[in-house]
C-alpha cells in the first residue's frame, strides 16, 4: 500500500486509480440518468403519455437493487478492473438502443437494462479500498462517491445543450448516443490504465459466488431478515407497473412477476444457506470472523441517507414551485442546490471519518439529518425562499455527508467481502428511495419530511450497535498464510 499523502492534483500512483475510479462513476450516472433532462424532447416525438413518462422513471431505477448484489458479487471474484470495464463496455447497448427507439416498448425494456449501469458505484468502492490506507480512506471513497454522484447533475446541465447543438427535433437521440459512445471509450482507458491493487499487493477474493459470507448462526438469521426489503421494493415497482399502476403490464403478468420473485426469494436463501452451511457444522477460526450486525446498522443508515437524497432530489423541484408558486424551471434550478452539495458533502463525511473517528462522525451527522428534515418539514409559504433553499442545502450537508461517513466503514468490515457488502448498503439506499417515493403519494410534503426525519431518528438508534473499526483486520492469502490489514 502506497502511503504518499493524498493530492488531488495528482495523477500518479493511488492518486489516478482515484480520479480515474470516480470519472467511471461519473459516467455510469450520466449515462443512467441521460433520459431525464431529456424527457420532454422524448415525449414530443414519440408521442408519450404522463403514465408513460412515470414508467419509464420506474423501469430506470428497477434493476439497480439486485444488480448491486450480483456485481458486488462479481467484484469480490473476479477483481474491479475487469468488472467496471464490462459495464462500462456493455452499457453503450441499451443506450443506443433507447436512443433510436420507435416505440414506448422499446424505449420501456432498453431503460429497464440501463437501470444495471447503476451497480458501477459497487466496484470502485472495492477499488478505492484496494488503493488507500485506512486513515486516508474515508475521504478517497468520499470523493469517489461525491464526484462520482455528480454525474446526474452534470447529464441535466449538458445533455440538453448536447441537443441543441445537434438541432431538429430529434437532438435528443445523438446527446443520448453520444453518453453511450463515452462510456464505450472510457472502458478502453480503465482497462488499460488500471490494476486492482498496487503492485506486489495482494487481492483477496471471496470464496464463494453464491451469496455473502456470515460468521454465525445469529448472523445468517439476521442476513436472512435483510434481504426481505429487496423483494418488498421490486414487488412495490411490480405493483406500480400493474394495471393498479401504470398498466404497462397486465394482471397475469404482474402475478407472475409476484410468483418469480416468491422462486427467486426461496432460491437466495436456499444458496445463502449452501454458502453458509460451515457455521452450522463447524467452528469458524477467528481470523475468519466478522460481525454481521455491522453490515445491518450501515444498511439501515444508507437507507435513511442516500434513499431520502433519491427522493428528495425527485420531488423538490415540484416541492418550490408549488409551494412558493413558481416556475418549474426557476424551482428546478433553486432545488438543484441540493444535488449540487454533493461535490464537497460526501468527502467531508469521509474526511470528517479519517479525522475524528467514524462512529463519532455518523452520530452526529445523523443528528443533523434529524434536525434538517425535521426543518424542511416546517418550510411553508410564508417563508422567504432563500431562507427554504439555505435549509434545504443545510439538511443535504448532513445528508450527503452522511453517505461519506458510512463509506468510510464499509471497506473496513472484511476486505474480501468489500464489494458484497457494498452491493448490500447500495441498495439499500434504492431500496429507501422506492419507500420514501411510494409513501410520498399518500402524504401531504410536511408528512414526507418528518417521516425521513423519523427513520433517520431510527438510524441514530441503530448506530448505538455500530463498533468503531479498530486495530487489525485478518484475511487469509492463497498460500494459507494470514494477513493483518490495518482498519484503524
Amino acid at each position: 500500500m502506497q502511503e504518499a499523502p493524498l493530492n488531488l492534483r495528482s495523477f500518479t500512483g493511488k492518486m489516478k486509480i482515484l480520479h480515474l475510479s470516480w470519472m467511471a462513476f461519473f459516467l455510469t450516472f450520466v449515462v443512467w440518468f441521460n433520459h431525464a433532462p431529456l424527457l420532454g424532447s422524448i415525449s414530443a416525438t414519440l408521442g408519450l403519455t404522463k403514465a408513460q413518462i412515470s414508467t419509464l422513471l420506474v423501469l430506470n431505477v428497477a434493476l439497480a437493487i439486485p444488480a448491486r448484489i450480483i456485481i458486488g458479487m462479481l467484484t469480490d471474484r473476479f477483481g474491479p478492473r475487469l468488472i467496471y470495464t464490462l459495464i462500462l463496455a456493455a452499457v453503450s447497448i441499451p443506450c443506443w438502443v433507447f436512443a433510436f427507439a420507435d416505440d414506448f416498448e422499446t424505449l420501456a425494456f432498453s431503460r429497464l437494462a440501463l437501470g444495471f449501469v447503476g451497480a458501477g458505484f459497487v466496484v470502485g468502492i472495492r477499488m478505492v479500498s484496494e488503493w488507500f490506507p485506512a486513515n486516508e480512506l474515508g475521504t478517497a471513497e468520499g470523493i469517489y462517491g461525491g464526484w462520482g454522484n455528480f454525474g446526474s447533475a452534470a447529464a441535466a446541465m449538458s445533455l440538453p445543450v448536447v441537443a441543441l447543438w445537434f438541432g431538429g427535433d430529434e437532438g435528443w437521440r445523438w446527446a443520448v448516443a453520444s453518453t453511450g459512445l463515452l462510456s464505450l471509450i472510457f472502458a478502453w482507458i480503465w482497462w488499460h490504465n488500471v490494476t486492482d491493487t498496487p503492485k506486489g499487493g495482494t487481492y483477496f477474493k471471496a470464496r464463494h459466488m453464491g451469496g455473502l459470507e456470515v460468521t454465525s448462526r445469529g448472523d445468517f438469521a439476521l442476513l436472512l431478515v435483510m434481504k426481505i426489503p429487496f423483494y418488498l421494493a421490486l414487488a412495490v415497482l411490480a405493483w406500480k407497473l400493474s394495471p393498479a399502476g401504470v398498466a404497462l403490464i397486465s394482471e397475469s403478468t404482474y402475478s407472475i412477476v409476484l410468483a418469480s420473485l416468491a422462486a427467486v426469494l426461496v432460491y437466495d436463501v436456499w444458496s445463502a444457506y449452501r454458502v453458509n452451511r460451515p457455521v452450522f457444522n463447524d467452528e469458524i477460526e477467528e481470523h475468519d470472523r466478522y460481525d454481521f450486525k455491522q453490515v445491518a446498522v450501515l444498511n439501515v443508515m444508507y437507507f435513511a441517507t442516500f434513499g431520502s437524497e433519491l427522493a428528495v432530489v425527485s420531488m423538490l423541484p415540484l416541492f418550490f414551485a408549488q409551494v412558493f408558486e413558481l416556475d418549474m424551471v426557476v424551482a428546478g434550478l433553486l432545488a438543484s442546490a441540493y444535488a449540487f452539495m454533493n461535490l464537497m458533502s460526501r468527502p467531508g463525511g469521509g474526511w470528517l471519518s479519517d479525522r475524528f473517528g467514524r462512529k463519532l462522525t455518523l452520530l452526529i451527522l445523523t443528528m443533523g439529518l434529524v434536525a434538517g428534515y425535521g426543518a424542511m418539514a416546517l418550510i411553508d409559504a410564508s417563508w422567504p425562499i432563500a431562507l427554504a433553499v439555505l435549509a434545504a442545502m443545510a439538511c443535504s450537508f448532513f445528508v450527503q455527508a452522511g453517505e461519506g461517513a458510512v463509506f468510510s466503514v464499509v471497506p473496513l468490515i472484511k476486505r474480501r467481502l468489500t464489494g458484497q457488502i457494498a452491493g448490500m448498503t447500495g441498495a439499500y439506499g434504492n431500496v429507501g428511495a422506492v419507500f420514501y417515493l411510494t409513501m410520498l403519494t399518500t402524504l401531504t410534503y410536511h408528512e414526507f419530511f418528518m417521516l425521513m426525519s423519523f427513520t433517520a431518528l431510527l438510524g441514530l438508534g441503530a448506530l448505538t450497535l455500530l463498533r468503531e473499526p479498530k486495530g487489525h483486520v485478518h484475511e487469509v492469502a492463497e498460500d494459507g498464510s494470514v494477513v493483518m490489514i490495518k482498519v484503524g
